[in-house]
């Protein structure tokens, strides 16, 4: 089994079940953030083998070959790995940080030329289980919720529209771009163990979808979100990223798809 040259365990890469396979011209292009995380990082994994993937991370980078990692057979430590081909572009930011929305951006587009898919995955997460009474602690957290979970999104929607999207339109319909939002069940229940901030801002992610999806159908981008329960505690992974693709396939604008326990 193929390891790690840069160290940090083995995995295997499958392939992922998003898209349809192309040459290098009809490839899409993915600008994924939260890419180091568990939701991140599988999402690379699948949409590489047929797409160019531009992989925002804060620290960690996704479990994929990139610019930075490749993988080794450790019997044939000079062969070429099919999977090495599929690497993603690893870009490093502090997106709640000036400017970094803006830079993330540029890169994307000096890499590649165009956006196909934007994923807003990185978000902000801190359980407060005393709830809102434990204010030092729910209230301190007010402002890095609604600035990671609902404005960062929002700034980099918009600064793509702004940049690349807003004047082509027949060239976005015909591509399908659109953005997908990752939201969480608890925007729409009460759950426990702290949760109330957090899923204020998940709330205003899914309006924030909405009112996107109207102000982008002039173009011809579509914005919709997906609501998954906990992963993979509850909800397994695979059917997030599942969800992802479908979205991305499908021709809806404006939708929060949940995704819970069967």
């Amino acid at each position: 089994m193929p390891t790690w040259s840069a160290g940090g365990g083995r995995r295997a890469l499958s392939p992922g079940d998003i898209g349809d396979a192309g040459d290098a011209a009809a490839r899409r292009v993915c600008l994924v953030t939260g890419a180091g995380g568990l939701l991140g990082s599988a999402l690379c994994r699948a949409l590489a083998p047929d797409h160019d993937v531009v992989a925002v991370c804060r620290r960690r980078t996704p479990a994929t070959p990139s610019q930075y990692e490749s993988l080794v057979d450790p019997l044939d430590p000079g062969g070429e790995l099919a999977e090495n081909a599929a690497a993603v572009h690893v870009v490093h930011a502090d997106l709640e940080a000036d400017g970094q929305v803006q830079r993330v951006v540029e890169v994307a587009l000096a890499r590649f030329g165009r956006v196909d898919l934007l994923v807003n995955n990185a978000a902000h997460l801190r359980l407060h289980p005393a709830g809102l009474l434990d204010t030092a602690g729910s209230f301190a957290d007010f402002d890095r919720y609604f600035r990671m979970n609902v404005a960062v999104p929002a700034q980099l929607a918009t600064e793509l529209a702004r940049v690349h999207w807003q004047h082509r339109a027949p060239e976005n319909r015909a591509a399908n771009r659109n953005v997908v939002n990752v939201s969480s069940l608890s925007a729409s229940r009460v759950y426990g163990g702290g949760q109330a901030v957090y899923a204020a801002s998940k709330a205003a992610l899914n309006q924030l979808t909405r009112h996107l999806a109207a102000e982008f159908v002039p173009f011809g981008v579509r914005v919709n979100a997906v609501a998954p329960n906990s992963f993979p505690a509850v909800v397994a992974t695979e059917r997030v990223v599942a969800a992802i693709g479908r979205l991305d396939r499908d021709t809806v604008t404006g939708r929060v798809l949940a995704v819970d326990a069967d």
